[in-house]
């Protein structure tokens, strides 16, 4: 990399509160707030809304939809089987 053409890259915990999970990486952002990690080393500290172990996608919690509740309503909404308008072209 060229002398002050880029920005420091320095180690970082990002921390997820709601989840109370933490992680050490690489990466420009920074931070005033400080935290010692396991190592003993303190690093800056980036507090984040959402990581992996709390995101729904990837935890598996996501809201399922209830598509059988949908298909009754299509059904009643433009007839279902056997209706007037059930789509046979007659």
């Amino acid at each position: 990399m060229q002398k002050d053409k880029h920005p420091d890259y320095h180690p970082v915990v990002f921390r997820d509160r709601a989840a109370g999970y933490a992680f050490l990486t690489r990466s420009t952002a920074s931070s005033a707030q400080t935290i010692e990690w396991d190592d003993g080393e303190t690093y800056p500290v980036v507090d984040v809304e959402i990581s992996s172990e709390s995101h729904p996608f990837y935890t598996g919690k996501a809201r399922t939809v209830d598509t059988e509740g949908r298909v009754a309503r299509f059904q009643r909404r433009y007839g279902g089987e056997g209706g007037e308008s059930g789509g046979n072209g007659s």
